[in-house]
């Protein structure tokens, strides 16, 4: 009896050790499973916010719009604004539609939108789907090369201060963040001009090419040089930052200590498992630094002259130019959601711990 017992319990323990490899994937396979389910849930819930939102601020700006001292009419006659009688200013104003209801306008604007019609830039006198043909490439060039470099600086330089948290160099890459994280994008973009551009002459000033010539491949590199600098290191600090904390802390864990201890090399524990680690919370905060990145690409763009959008939301919203204005900030809400789901997305394809619930 007891011989059987203990084929019994061998034949168990076989099973057992037959059996919990498949178990295990069959798990694991299904946590997966729910895992991409919450993923495609979170997308769910964060796409329904997009219209609802995106219809908020227009309607808001319109309002706003109408809110405003401003007189439209002053953009429209110029230097003749101040000769024109009240009562000629008042027939305009009736022919150009500025003394309807802000509600009336942007029913119009809506409609417009949905019919595929988006007005009339009064400000450049071109169509709004043609202005921004014409300048969003230009931004769209200036802020991704920007944001790249910043986020692959941030990285390395994030990385070695990270591994060896309070040493000179961590303290010399602190110390720095927290002084660029003071200066507005524009005060670095005059500081920029004037040490390289104006002192030193290594670097053109402003443009897409100089003396007015076409511009050319080599030409918009080298021009594009001092406002991709200025925009990437003005959003450096909190990236980089970010990145040295994760990283330290993920070298405190308790499976880091127990690789290294193990006699793993210190570079491959960094680049197969404290990096990896750190790359969740990396990619929220770029996420979340969106906003941030067009407000400082629109500050880089006006300084160096850059022929983005920068230019256009500024003349559009000193004209109260609706149909081109409306158009670039629902254009920029848009962007800033979209830009943040996708991060937010990434991040939880990264780290499964991150939560998939908002």
């Amino acid at each position: 009896m007891g011989t059987v017992v203990v084929v019994a319990d061998v034949d168990a323990a076989i099973m057992t050790a037959t059996i919990t490899p498949a178990a295990v994937s069959a798990t694991s396979s299904r946590d997966r499973h729910s895992r991409r389910r919450r993923i495609l849930g979170m997308i769910g819930r964060r796409l329904l916010f997009v219209v609802p939102v995106c219809a908020g601020v227009s309607a808001g700006l319109f309002a706003a719009a109408a809110a405003s001292p401003f007189d439209p009419l002053v953009s429209y006659l110029g230097a003749r604004y101040t000769s024109t009688s009240e009562a000629d200013k008042a027939i305009l104003a009736e022919q150009l539609g500025f003394d309807q209801p802000w509600y009336s306008t942007y029913l119009q604007w809506l409609q417009g939108v949905f019919t595929g019609d988006l007005g009339t830039s009064r400000t450049f006198g071109q169509p709004v789907a043609q202005v921004l043909t014409e300048r969003v490439p230009w931004t769209l060039l200036l802020a991704g090369t920007g944001l790249l470099l910043a986020a692959a600086v941030a990285l390395v330089l994030g990385v070695a201060a990270g591994m060896r948290r309070g040493g000179m160099l961590d303290r010399v890459l602190t110390g720095l963040c927290i002084t660029v994280q003071g200066l507005p994008p524009f005060v670095l973009s005059l500081g920029a001009i004037a040490l390289f551009a104006l002192g030193l002459g290594w670097l053109p000033v402003a443009g897409l090419s100089d003396g007015g010539a076409d511009p050319t491949v080599a030409g918009v590199a080298e021009h594009m040089v001092l406002p991709v600098a200025v925009l990437a290191v003005s959003q450096m600090p909190w990236l980089l930052l970010v990145v040295r904390e994760s990283v330290s802390a993920s070298r405190s864990e308790d499976y880091v200590a127990g690789a290294l201890a193990r006699g793993i090399p210190d570079s491959t524990v960094t680049r197969r498992h404290i990096v990896p680690t750190s790359l969740a919370p990396f990619v929220n905060v770029v996420g979340v630094r969106l906003p941030e990145l067009v407000v400082g690409a629109v500050l880089v763009e006006e300084v160096f002259s850059w022929p983005g959008i920068a230019g256009a939301v500024v003349t559009s919203a000193r004209d109260l130019d609706m149909a081109l204005l409306a158009v670039l900030t629902v254009g920029t809400t848009l962007a800033v959601m979209i830009g943040s789901l996708f991060a937010d997305v990434v991040a939880a394809m990264l780290d499964p711990r991150v939560a998939t619930d908002g």
